[in-house]
């Protein structure tokens, strides 16, 4: 363990995400929002400060490689220190109120949950909405694989960070050096925004809402800056757009890569890019006949909101354009069943990963097949390659972890004196980082009404969703921390 060495990049993350802040910073400046500016300011200044005074200190200190341990430290680390810098400007701005709130938000917004505390959104300074937003793009693809890229200049290795990142349950490398494969996933991370920027921009947006939410979409994030969402727009062409990069967002980058390379048989055969269209592709055929000649009279309408819901909620960022409460239950448990699902591995997505979901579902119909043939071998295969039993175990280890978790804090909120469906659909949604559920906390309401305590824990559920649970679990076991 390298506790010193931890504070050292830590204290690097805090400048490099005070640069990120800068930008909001000047726009708080252009538009004369001044009590934005200065918590800005206010921000920045500490922040860099005492990060500077950190690695001053520890100029000296120097390791070539990380341990695993540290690895799993440093990432919880990281986004814990980088959500409590994020919520100062809302809480030095007087824009959020409670602490508790502007931590909340932050978190969310890191978390890519999407989850909100806000009543009013529209009444916060853009500089602030700018900021709001652009945690979210940050964290979609990861402060740390952002850092990941710069920080051989320490003489720090990445494979580590990456490990402990990493949303899914193996590594994909790109290319042999990790430091590479980050900076292609942030190329193309760029591309995609970039291109979803201009794309709505076509569709009648300004460029800071077409930004924004762009931020939200390749994020799956679900912020957006206007009290109705995505559905303030009310427009066919945005919500398409916004669709298709929700589900372009869900896929394996390093997918995107070896298409954008050529490689296109990789895709053809990838196992679970085929499962994920198509759970995608049934869940939104079943939502569109429900909703046809009951909430929308044409098929084009139901397509249109089924699909957009559909690839919202599988992919986790959250955002809508209807108030699903209102639809059929058949529409509405389709939406419920989809929050058990989530994006691909290395997606920015959250929920359980359709991998894992995959590989459990394979796994049974090899029980099921010993149960006829004892003496048989039944090898699990993903995309033709055989997977081993380790990885088996390490998903039914995650997905045994995930229904404890989920039970655990929906008990904690229920305690709170909230009904069950707001309590198990709360839990779920954060810790799965959807952002809306259903009760008191759909797709019109907001999480401000919880009490402090429910809302520190809905916060740390969102970490422990967006860094895959063994990643900051692991950190509270004794052994953890024996030599």
């Amino acid at each position: 363990m390298n506790p010193l060495i931890i504070i050292k990049i830590v204290a690097l993350l805090l400048i490099i995400l005070s640069g990120f802040m800068a930008v909001p910073a000047f726009m708080a400046f252009v538009y004369h929002e001044e009590a934005a500016f200065l918590s800005f300011a206010i921000t920045i200044g500490v922040t860099v400060a005492i990060s500077l005074v950190a690695l001053l200190v520890l100029r000296t200190r120097r390791v070539e490689s990380l341990s695993t341990r540290d690895g799993f430290l440093l990432v919880t680390m990281s986004w814990v220190c980088a959500s409590l810098v994020g919520a100062m400007p809302f809480y030095f701005s007087d824009a959020i109120h409670s602490f508790a709130d502007a931590f909340f938000e932050t978190i969310s917004g890191f978390s890519t949950t999407g989850a909100s505390i806000l009543t009013n959104i529209e009444a916060l300074p853009r500089s602030l909405l700018f900021w709001r937003s652009l945690t979210h793009w940050l964290g979609g693809m990861g402060i740390v694989v952002l850092a990941v890229a710069i920080l051989p200049m320490m003489g720090i290795g990445g494979l580590q960070l990456i490990r402990a990142e990493a949303p899914g349950p193996t590594v994909d490398r790109i290319t042999p050096r990790i430091t590479e494969t980050a900076k292609i996933l942030w190329f193309v991370y760029v591309i995609f925004t970039f291109a979803e920027t201009l794309l709505l921009m076509a569709g009648g947006l300004n460029w800071f809402d077409s930004l924004t939410h762009a931020f939200g979409t390749l994020a799956t994030g679900g912020f957006s800056t206007k009290n109705a969402g995505v559905g303030h727009y009310n427009s066919a062409y945005v919500d398409g757009i916004i669709t298709l990069f929700m589900l372009l967002a869900g896929i394996n980058f390093s997918l995107h890569y070896r298409l954008f390379t050529g490689r296109i048989k990789s895709l053809l055969r990838d196992t679970e890019l085929k499962a994920y269209l198509l759970a995608f592709s049934l869940a939104t055929f079943v939502i569109t006949i429900a909703l046809y000649g009951k909430n929308y009279s044409g098929i084009g309408a139901s397509f249109r909101y089924a699909a957009f819901q559909a690839a919202s909620i599988m992919t986790t960022t959250g955002f809508a354009t209807a108030d699903f409460e209102q639809w059929t239950v058949l529409a509405q448990i389709v939406l419920f069943m989809l929050m058990f699902v989530g994006g691909c591995a290395g997606s920015t997505g959250g929920g359980i990963k359709v991998i894992r979901l995959v590989i459990l579902f394979k796994q049974a119909l090899n029980e099921m097949k010993l149960l006829i043939h004892p003496r048989g071998v039944f090898t699990l295969k993903i995309s033709g390659s055989m997977v081993k039993k380790n990885i088996v175990y390490a998903v039914s280890g995650f997905f045994f972890l995930y229904v404890v978790s989920l039970l655990i804090i929906t008990f904690v909120v229920a305690s709170g004196g909230h009904d069950i469906i707001t309590a198990f659909t709360a839990a779920l949604a954060t810790l799965g980082n959807i952002g809306p559920g259903f009760g008191n906390i759909g797709p019109a309401e907001n999480y401000g009404f919880f009490q402090d305590y429910i809302k520190w824990t809905l916060s740390f559920a969102m970490l422990v969703g967006r860094l895959e649970l063994y990643t900051v679990l692991v950190i509270f076991m004794p052994w953890f921390w024996k030599r």
